[in-house]
């Protein structure tokens, strides 16, 4: 079984002969104005139904037949005018709309109007019809749509459910958007991984769904080669380091990091972007058996370094350091790890900032100019080295947990770091990958988190 984008409708259509009601932007500041444009009838439906272009709240306002005849949007300030505009995707009647003239960055406008409208509906019957959107004039349609893509990619592999979603499945996810771009995938799957990706085999070894790494290539070996590193632990119990119920509850999420890069590598392919990519994900489920891995067990890594287990709750840290390590042997031009890693993070930043960690400076600037473009927020942490103490172990080369409750994402971090030592630059994302509650580009939920960004940054990089 593979998971496939369960998104329903065409949201975005070309403009056509069925006449589009025009959304019409209006902030606080200019609300006088905007009304006056507005015959008298319009002017007076608006002023009843208290209209003040708040942020995010809309009117519909009916033409002589009494049908829409247009939206009035409210932009607040205008401070979040972009993705704002999602709250429309989804809270629109079915019909078809365009975005009037004047609104400020049409094509992030438009990108949010469509990630809104998402709903994940493989459980569920479909809503009827959804809103329609007539392509912006002057918006890359294909560029639109490619992002979108990689989004909902990602949101319906978080938002699928663990008993659907095994480290097997996910293999077929991935080779089923390999041949949909002509990349080429192997796969090292069960007992397999055992001399290969140690670390790897020791946390999928309690579960009865075998672990696998998935190594996907994609692009001209001419290219520069960047290569993206995934999390993919489709659900985690904690292992004999048990979880309580409450922090288990969204465990299906814990392959988070997995599905992020797939749907970055599905923008860069559909672009051609001029690189050599691999994407490398360690898939596994952390369960409970007596095959499982032990606190107090020393495990031998790919990289040779021998690894104490401080908790069986730190798993993830675990196959990555396996998958960097292979990466990491061609000393690619760039090298991204993204995972769902440590409650620190969320802590330190909430779960709609996606916190990472390198030492490119000149990365540090290029990413954060994409994020601000992109409106997907990211924000550097320091690889504090004088913390790398912490992971010193009395009877292995290191812990992969501190001895003490500090930092937690920065000492994650950090163990990964000693996992990479030839590429370039290498960036590490600690993402939540869910939306608590429904924001105006995305309902609850699995999301997407940095890949615009990092998309973004790719696409100036390397075109």
């Amino acid at each position: 079984m593979q998971v496939q984008a369960m998104t329903g409708r065409e949201t975005l259509v070309e403009a056509g002969e069925e006449p589009a009601a025009p959304i019409e932007a209006v902030e606080t500041g200019q609300l006088e104005a905007a009304l006056a444009g507005l015959d008298e009838r319009e002017r007076r439906f608006a002023e009843l139904q208290g209209f003040k272009a708040e942020a995010g709240r809309h009117i519909l306002a009916p033409d002589a037949a009494g049908n829409i005849g247009r939206v009035l949007f409210g932009l607040g300030d205008g401070t979040e005018a972009g993705l704002l505009f999602g709250k429309l995707g989804s809270a629109l009647p079915g019909g078809l709309y365009r975005l009037a003239e004047g609104i400020a960055k049409p094509d992030l406008a438009a990108l949010a109007f469509v990630l809104g409208a998402y709903r994940f509906e493989r459980y569920r019957k479909p809503r009827d019809e959804a809103p329609r959107l007539v392509l912006p004039d002057n918006v890359d349609a294909a560029a639109l749509r490619r992002i979108r893509d990689g989004v909902f990619l990602a949101r319906d592999l978080i938002n699928t459910p663990a008993n659907d979603l095994s480290p097997h499945n996910l293999a077929d996810s991935a080779r089923a958007l390999a041949d949909r771009f002509g990349a080429a995938v192997s796969i090292v799957e069960g007992e397999g991984l055992r001399e290969e990706f140690p670390l790897v085999h020791a946390v999928g070894a309690a579960s009865d769904r075998p672990p696998c790494l998935i190594d996907m290539r994609w692009g001209s070996e001419r290219d520069p080669k960047v290569t993206l590193v995934g999390k993919g632990i489709v659900f985690d119990t904690g292992g004999l380091d048990i979880k309580p119920a409450a922090a288990m509850a969204l465990m299906k999420k814990d392959m988070g990091g997995a599905a992020n890069v797939l749907g970055l590598a599905s923008m860069v392919m559909d672009a051609r972007l001029k690189l050599r990519l691999r994407v490398i994900v360690p898939a596994a489920e952390n369960a409970i058996s007596g095959r499982a891995f032990r606190p107090g067990d020393i495990l031998r890594s790919r990289k040779g370094l021998t690894v104490e287990i401080g908790n069986t709750d730190a798993e993830g840290r675990l196959v990555l350091a396996d998958a960097l390590a292979l990466a990491d042997e061609e000393a690619p031009a760039m090298l991204v790890s993204m995972a769902t890693l440590t409650g620190a993070a969320r802590v330190a930043l909430g779960p709609e900032i996606a916190p990472f960690f390198t030492e490119d400076d000149a990365f540090v600037q290029a990413i954060g100019k994409a994020a601000a473009e992109t409106e997907d927020p990211v924000w550097r942490m320091p690889l504090w080295k004088p913390y790398d103490r912490w992971l010193d172990s009395k009877v292995a080369d290191l812990n992969h947990i501190a001895s003490n409750a500090y930092a937690g994402s920065i000492v994650a971090a950090l163990f990964l770091r000693r996992f990479v030592s030839a590429a370039a630059t290498f960036a590490h994302f600690d993402i939540f990958a869910w939306n608590p509650s429904a924001r105006p580009h995305g309902p609850e939920g699995g999301e997407a988190q940095a890949i615009r960004a990092l998309y973004r940054y790719l696409s100036e990089r390397f075109r």
